[in-house]
């Protein structure tokens, strides 16, 4: 199945301003975002994409416009379930303020049981990113074979929630995660288990071209089971 790089939007003016942006329309990338979002082409060049796909959020289109800009053939598509989680009567206030609300604890300790009022719980946040990638995963591969890739651009804690599925770790665990401003996080999934290539990388994505691409002839191993070798491979 394909590889999937999860590409956390560049940093925003809510990153800058201590805010939890959840939703809240109008929130852009900073100076700094704008600058990690033109780098963006650069550390993707050569690599074969099939498709990008991104949250509705201007911040994550925004990352994503240069790309798509270098990349004029380069199919885009939006998806709604990858968007940030709904943070409710949170969204926009101040994450210091926020540290002081007991729902906090819940959210940093216990987020499987986390639920924001007036917004979505964190199980849910998780469930409908899951589905969305499995589902984009089938249509990339129907569409350009097993040893695709594609992009999609989305947020923090869609992103450490996805790693921990792909991990199989409990959603409590995710907070243990880290996934920086326009940093890549990279998943290959094969029928018998995903495997973690890139967590959080903010430098070079040139040696994720498959051998095909990258000239080497090397053949791919048996559904990925090449990739747990007892020890770590080099």
């Amino acid at each position: 199945m394909p590889t999937l790089i999860l590409v956390r939007h560049g940093r925003s003016t809510a990153n800058t301003s201590g805010l939890l942006a959840g939703r809240t329309p109008g929130v852009a990338l900073d100076d700094k975002g704008r600058e990690q979002a033109a780098r963006l082409p650069g550390r993707l060049a050569g690599l074969p994409l099939a498709a990008a796909v991104g949250s509705p959020l201007q911040r994550c289109q925004e990352t994503l416009a240069p790309l798509l800009r270098e990349r004029p053939e380069l199919a885009s598509h939006t998806e709604e379930r990858i968007t940030e989680c709904d943070y409710g009567e949170w969204s926009g206030r101040k994450l210091a303020e926020l540290n002081d609300e007991p729902l906090m604890r819940t959210v940093q300790q216990h987020p499987s049981a986390a639920a924001f009022p007036g917004g979505e719980s964190m199980r849910a946040m998780q469930t409908r990113a899951v589905d969305a990638v499995r589902e984009w995963n089938a249509r990339i591969e129907a569409e350009h074979g097993a040893d695709a890739l594609y992009l999609m651009c989305s947020h923090g804690d869609i992103i450490k929630s996805l790693v921990a599925d792909a991990l199989g770790m409990h959603l409590d665990l995710f907070q243990r995660i880290s996934a920086g401003p326009c940093s890549a996080t990279v998943i290959t999934y094969t029928p018998l288990r995903p495997f973690l290539l890139r967590l959080g990388d903010t430098g070079e994505l040139g040696s994720l071209a498959p051998p095909e691409a990258s000239g080497s002839g090397s053949e791919p191993d048996d559904e990925g089971a090449g990739r747990a070798t007892v020890g770590g491979s080099a």
